[in-house]
């Protein structure tokens, strides 16, 4: 780092990532350790020694000048032992600040006195270091990925406390949903180990909180797991209709909740050849997948309910914790799968309930763009919770009669295509736009693209220096819309050229938004044919920005 650089970081204020420590008065080393084990357990970042909390430099005192002590120094006093950088910036005049480069660690770090630090934002709204509670460390474990709350072993409770009549359910759902029915064969026993739902403790086995979840009596998940709930609510013009609370064990409560669903759920009929589809208001498959990844990957080290709610604009899901480390709302189509309770979502897959892969939110995705809907968004998801909604929007059936008829000659649309032409209906884009509908670097973008344009599903146009695509004539012919497409790519340069001349002979004048209405372009284009028409002397430009137009020359 170079002193201008310095300078212009020490001018702002210090943030969650960004942190000054004054060392006039010699910096105490446990100070320094928790700061930068609580910067490790929140997003990482840089620590300034030397430097005040208004940003003015005021140098490293002599006692430590030698930078390079803070490294061994934070690893010997950190539990698992934290890796820094560190770096002197000489000032001039004698004065130097040391910058402590910290990374965000995948381990949770306690400092050696058994402290658990984090750094937040404060009522002030700004940074401080404030301890993780004792009940918080295995929430943050199991989001960093480092523990599996799932496996824990209740030892205080027998097995032949559990209630037989899950076990009934558990074997009706695997014998339903499941692709290995070699389970049945199993016994109780074999087949509580064989899912994790029990485990062996002083010679005894008890349910872990996988098999508490599963099958477990209402009371004692009552007792051993409080943070367990789930409502399914329906709410229309504000008014409540439907507020149903449960407690019970995660397979009840997917067969009840199942069981509303089918009442909100509809299906209206389209003709395709000779036969007539049925096309739902919710995707059933994209519902159940929300709906288990709720049970299965919420926090329960956290307090709080399960929301499965309908309202006037769709469904709404919500599951208390936030995404697990690695995984965002930016990529979830394209993150590998991951859990916070490893054991509980493996029970589930290997029973039937979610896909095997690890792949459901693929299916969510599909289960909307399938009918031509908008993608479900997770925006309203944060650090505490995590929302999906699926608006209940007009099913576009064009585009599902394109999708049956490649269906029926064998030809799949992976979710990346379904993306793109679903974004792609509502106007040209970019390689950039595209690749910010598909959340995906430019290179992979250019792939999909690439496919869809030797299939003829899009084709290009070049603006200047820049591709923009759009719906091609073989999308357009699988969705009955040839006149569409004729109309969108047979206005040809020279047609529309003498079309803007036409205007003006008729009217004296043309804006740009004529041009675009007009002739059926992008702002972009429009702007670059009354350029060109200016370049050659045909017309002149009148007036500036909005309210400039275009008369004769």
């Amino acid at each position: 780092m170079t002193f201008e650089e310095l300078k212009k970081i020490t001018s702002g204020k210090e943030t969650l990532t960004i942190e000054f420590k004054s060392d006039v008065k010699r910096l105490p080393d446990g100070e320094l350790v928790d700061s930068l084990a609580a910067m490790a357990n929140s997003k990482g970042g840089m620590l300034f020694e030397g430097v005040e909390d208004d940003g003015t430099i005021t140098g490293l005192c002599k006692a430590h000048l030698d930078v390079d002590g803070i490294v061994p120094l934070v690893e010997n006093r950190t539990t698992p032992g934290l890796v820094v950088s560190v770096e002197k910036i000489d000032c001039g005049d004698g004065v130097y600040v040391g910058v402590v480069h910290v990374k965000k660690s995948k381990l949770l770090i306690a400092t050696n006195d058994g402290k658990y630090l984090r750094r937040r934002l404060g009522a002030n709204h700004k940074p401080e270091v404030v301890a993780i509670k004792p009940a918080e460390v295995q929430s943050w474990q199991s989001t960093l990925g480092t523990y599996d709350p799932s496996e824990m072993i209740f030892e205080g409770v027998s097995v032949d406390e559990l209630d037989p009549l899950q076990r009934v359910r558990l074997r009706r759902t695997i014998e339903e949903y499941s692709e290995e029915k070699s389970l049945l064969k199993l016994s109780d026993e074999e087949l509580d180990k064989a899912l994790g739902l029990c485990a062996e403790s002083d010679g005894a086995l008890h349910p872990t909180l996988a098999g508490m979840l599963i099958l477990g009596t209402e009371k004692l998940l009552r007792k051993h797991v409080p943070s367990h709930e789930a409502a399914f609510q329906v709410l229309k013009a504000g008014k409540v209709k439907v507020n149903e609370f449960r407690r019970k064990p995660l397979l009840e409560i997917f067969e009840e909740f199942k069981m509303m669903f089918g009442a909100q759920y509809s299906e209206d009929e389209m003709e395709i050849g000779l036969f007539r589809k049925g096309i739902p208001n919710y995707d059933k498959t994209a519902f159940r997948e929300a709906f288990v990844n709720a049970l299965v990957h919420r926090d329960y080290n956290m307090l709080g309910c399960i929301h499965v709610q309908f309202d006037d604009f769709g469904l709404r899901i919500s599951s208390p914790g936030g995404f697990i480390e690695g995984v965002t709302v930016d990529n979830l189509l394209t993150a590998a799968p991951k859990s916070r309770n490893s054991c509980l979502a493996d029970a589930i897959k290997r029973i039937g309930l979610a896909e095997r892969t690890g792949r459901g939110v693929d299916r969510i995705f599909e289960g909307l763009l399938k009918y031509g809907r908008p993608a479900p968004d997770y925006s309203e998801s944060n650090s505490s919770v995590v929302t999906v909604r699926m608006l209940e929007a007009k099913a576009d059936t064009l585009f599902v009669r394109m999708l049956m008829n490649r269906e029926d000659r064998g030809i799949d649309m992976p979710i990346d295509s379904l993306l793109a032409l679903s974004a792609l209906r509502d106007g040209e884009l970019t390689v950039q736009e595209l690749a910010a509908v598909l959340k995906k670097g430019e290179t992979a973008t250019r792939g999909v693209i690439g496919v869809l344009l030797r299939e003829g599903m899009i084709e290009q146009r070049v603006e200047g220096k820049v591709h923009v695509y759009f719906l091609g004539k073989a999308y357009h012919q699988e969705v009955g819309e040839e006149v569409a497409y004729t109309k969108m790519v047979g206005l040809s340069h020279d047609r529309c050229t003498n079309m803007i001349l036409e205007h003006i002979s008729n009217h004296g004048k043309i804006t740009c938004s004529q041009v675009m209405a007009l002739c059926d372009y992008t702002r972009a284009k429009a702007k670059a044919i009354l350029n060109e028409m200016r370049n050659m002397g045909r017309i002149q430009m009148n007036g500036k920005g909005r309210w400039a137009y275009y008369v004769a020359n």
